[in-house]
């Protein structure tokens, strides 16, 4: 099976409910185009998998991810590593430590979800991505 983009979200602003969109499009050195969390150097999207997701019994987006793909492991992925998702090219950065937000939704599930609550990247080439797309290492 290839890696594909399952879901996509944005936040419109800080504390706001993430919006579910159908693509989204990827600024250079910037992040997603509408999204509060552009701009940040090293957290400028968030991505996980759909694997940890089932893992954890957690609902597709529930935990403020910008994109979740299905068929390739993100988790532990060494900073710098690249990845073309739709059309741009991202690179990842860290992996995102659970917050009290993680442990607001399940007594314990921050400590659970170290090392596997998603991967952070900055976007290197900018592009259009949607729902469906391939997602691949470079």
């Amino acid at each position: 099976m290839s890696a594909t983009i399952i879901h996509l979200q944005l936040k419109p602003a800080e504390g706001a409910p993430m919006k579910p969109v159908q693509s989204a499009v990827a600024i250079t050195g910037y992040g997603l185009k509408d999204d509060a969390n552009a701009g940040r150097s090293k957290r400028q999207v968030l991505l996980i998998e759909r694997e940890l997701l089932d893992e954890f019994q957690l609902p597709v987006g529930d935990v403020r991810e910008n994109i979740t793909v299905q068929g390739i492991q993100l988790a532990g992925m060494a900073a710098g590593t690249r990845v073309r998702v739709g059309n741009a090219l991202f690179e990842a950065t860290l992996d995102c430590a659970p917050c009290q937000f993680i442990e607001d939704k399940r007594p314990g599930l921050r400590a659970a979800m170290e090392g596997k609550r998603g991967t952070l990247f900055k976007v290197i080439e900018g592009g259009e991505i949607a729902v469906g797309d391939a997602v691949r290492i470079v």
